[in-house]
């Protein structure tokens, strides 16, 4: 946990993990066609929003605060592009008009606005990396969290000597100081590991905000069984925004739908949109001060003060499953061969079997 001396007091608000549909740009033959169909979205999510704020307010008196969007709603994800190719159509400029957009947006609702896109970091301006982001009210990007884990997509542990040098350890594993409690983010997929959500809690995180695009299902998926997981071991909430569909890809555009939920500090859900489409159904009621009496409470329900996090440190130091740095040569970031991220994986399972790991 941080040093740091606690906040002043978080009164009670509302969250809304906002299920809205994605049309994706794989389809789009250029660049501009797909900044054009960004643009679009961007109007169609002020439009949604909006009314799903005024809808809520009027109907339980709160006004949100805070809104999650799913992962890449704004270009759906690659399907074969290479990296060069996926990062001149889809990935966003740190300053460029999506992100003014979305500031736009938060200012006139006035509330914190988190998302997931892809964008290009002028440091590693050969690669683009998958982005969690959190916009403040005032319309500036309070966190920018870079995605660790992914078989499609450059990530930050792939350049890992290079980021640490540009960004340092704190931004890897950013937290939000906000009037709404500590806020951190999750990508996707990363809701599976554990040590992603724990090295954001040991920075103070208190909320998770989680895009994800992921199957709609009513059983208990990995995804769902880790979202519950992650709330109940780290005593934070979780906020999942997933997509209503997938529009303009060449899957069946229901394949991911409905998960979308809130999920307490004590791995409890708080609510949940139905699959079949966009929703605003998946809206709570965020209450800080009450995390907070719960990590400060001795007894075994609280796992998180109880962690002896330095009886693991020699076990991860030691056992190497997947090394970093695979897209640095001498120093410098290059970029992957299609299909190269995946044969990274192919030969740590053949290491790793070799030594009689797994």
């Amino acid at each position: 946990m941080s040093n740091n001396p606690p906040v002043s007091t978080v009164p009670r608000y509302a969250a809304l993990a906002l299920q809205i549909a994605t049309d994706c740009v794989n389809d789009c033959p250029d660049r501009a066609s797909a900044r054009s169909r960004m643009a679009d979205s961007l109007a169609r999510l002020r439009r949604s929003l909006a009314g799903s704020r005024g809808f809520i307010r009027q109907y339980n008196g709160v006004d949100i605060r805070l809104a999650v969007l799913p992962e890449y709603f704004l270009t759906g994800f690659p399907m074969g592009e290479s990296v060069a190719e996926w990062r001149e159509k889809a990935a966003l400029a740190i300053d460029g008009p999506e992100y003014a957009t979305l500031g736009q947006i938060a200012r006139e609702l006035d509330l914190y606005l988190a998302g997931n896109a892809y964008e290009v970091d002028p440091h590693f301006p050969e690669l683009y990396f998958q982005c969690c982001f959190i916009i403040s009210p005032a319309g500036e990007v309070v966190l920018r969290y870079r995605r660790l884990v992914s078989l499609s997509a450059p990530t930050p542990y792939d350049v890992w000597d290079r980021y640490l040098e540009v960004h340092g350890l704190d931004q890897v594993f950013p937290v939000a100081d906000t009037p709404l409690g500590r806020l951190a983010a999750i990508a996707s997929e990363e809701i599976l590991y554990p040590e992603i959500a724990r090295c954001h809690v040991m920075r103070g995180a208190e909320v998770f905000v989680h895009p994800t695009s992921e199957v709609g299902s009513p059983l208990m998926t990995p995804k769902e069984i880790a979202r519950r997981a992650r709330a109940a071991e780290n005593l934070a909430y979780v906020i999942s925004a997933n997509s209503a569909r997938l529009d303009h890809i060449a899957i069946p555009s229901a394949s991911a739908t409905g998960m979308s939920k809130i999920v307490d500090y004590k791995g409890d859900v708080l609510a949940e949109a139905a699959p079949g489409g966009e929703s605003m159904v998946a809206t709570a009621t965020i209450d800080i001060e009450a995390l907070r009496a719960a990590r400060r409470r001795t007894g075994l329900t609280n796992m998180l003060s109880r962690q002896p996090f330095q009886l693991y440190a020699d076990s991860y130091e030691s056992t190497v499953f997947h090394p970093k740095n695979l897209l640095l040569e001498n120093g410098r970031p290059r970029v992957p061969e299609k299909g190269e991220l995946g044969r990274f994986q192919l030969a740590d399972i053949e290491r790793l079997a070799d030594d009689g790991i797994i």
